[in-house]
């Protein structure tokens, strides 16, 4: 992570970032103005972030993807114009990322994730990883986590889609809470008067700490063991989802293609079997219904995925409110979010 001066908020951005400096104060505002984030991959997913990094006011937000635009692409991807098919993704979409906020360093690199060297991430306070495989999410965190970067994973597959966050070993915010009032200890105002009462009116800000672990811990969870046979029933099935859907893409180096949809199901019934079978657990726990519903990019589960992540990304690089710790899961066809961790405790 890059030395930074503390960063200055001219009379232009207070009045352009008012309303979230009543929201969340001018010195968290001041955090978020003097980061820079990568951002890896310009899909739907990445499209949203995006946007919601630019609106917050970061300091600069680079945008790095080799794929080019197509038919498929333009369907979820909001920030490329129809007639820029055949274009970079990440050059495509810098006029109108820029044009969202002009206080924002936007930039545009064409090139791929897996060919930049490790200085290359060492420039950022924060990286968010989006279409990227399991083996490189896996080494980018490992990287950034011993650099004190903060690491952000996500992807939406049709109907589903996560994050993930490693924010480091020791993480420090602020939680604004309603200001408890001590007793005046008067026995004269009864008994009532010796209990702690909450004032509505007032709020007081209090510094926690959080611990977070890898990537590669959060996934290589051991479900052999009697602590985590008795957690399985209360574990989403989202997270086993996931392994399935990262190993797809390992072996296939793409994610299932409506185009090739009867194929597709057919290798993600075997990839759901054998990373079951792998991980000691029975095939019977992920039915064969989550075949027909993750295939492309739906707009609107990117919009509340890419809403999540991006309000995790402002909250962490702010420290300000409690981050989700460390997975976020989403179901479109229930409408149904959760937060779960994974990991060692």
């Amino acid at each position: 992570m890059i030395e930074k001066e503390d960063p200055i908020i001219s009379e232009e951005e207070a009045a352009q970032y008012d309303r979230q400096i009543r929201l969340w104060g001018l010195d968290a505002q001041k955090r978020l103005r003097g980061s820079r984030v990568l951002l890896a991959g310009l899909g739907g997913l990445g499209a949203e972030v995006a946007k919601n990094l630019i609106l917050a006011g970061v300091k600069g937000l680079t945008l790095l993807d080799h794929e080019q635009v197509t038919e498929e692409s333009c369907r979820a991807q909001f920030l490329v114009p129809v007639s820029a098919r055949g274009q970079n993704r990440a050059q495509a979409s810098l006029e109108r990322a820029q044009n969202l906020n002009p206080m924002v360093e936007v930039h545009a690199d064409p090139g791929r994730v897996e060919d930049k060297p490790d200085d290359f991430f060492l420039q950022f306070d924060a990286v968010c990883l989006t279409g990227c495989s399991r083996d490189l999410m896996v080494r980018v965190d490992q990287l950034c986590s011993q650099h004190r970067i903060k690491v952000f994973c996500g992807d939406v597959y049709g109907y589903y889609g996560y994050m993930f966050c490693n924010l480091g070993q020791e993480y420090s915010y602020v939680e604004e809470k309603p200001k408890v009032v001590k007793p005046s200890g008067d026995s004269s105002d009864g008994p009532g008067a010796k209990k702690a009462k909450v004032d509505p009116n007032e709020t007081t800000m209090v510094k926690k700490t959080a611990s977070f672990c890898t990537l590669k811990e959060a996934l290589e969870v051991d479900w052999t063991t009697e602590k985590a046979k008795a957690a399985l029933k209360k574990t989403p099935v989202d997270y086993f989802l996931l392994h399935v859907l990262l190993k797809f893409r390992t072996d296939k180096g793409r994610d299932p293609d409506p185009q090739s949809s009867e194929e597709d199901g057919e290798l993600l019934r075997q990839i759901r079997s054998d990373v079951l079978d792998a991980l000691g657990l029975s095939a019977s726990l992920l039915n064969d219904d989550f075949i027909s519903y993750c295939f492309s990019e739906m707009s609107p589960v990117c919009a509340v995925v890419g809403g999540v992540l991006g309000q995790e990304v402002v909250k962490a690089l702010s420290q300000r409110d409690v981050p989700h710790r460390n997975f976020f899961f989403f179901d479109g066809r229930k409408g149904h979010g959760m937060v779960d961790y994974f990991g060692p405790n």
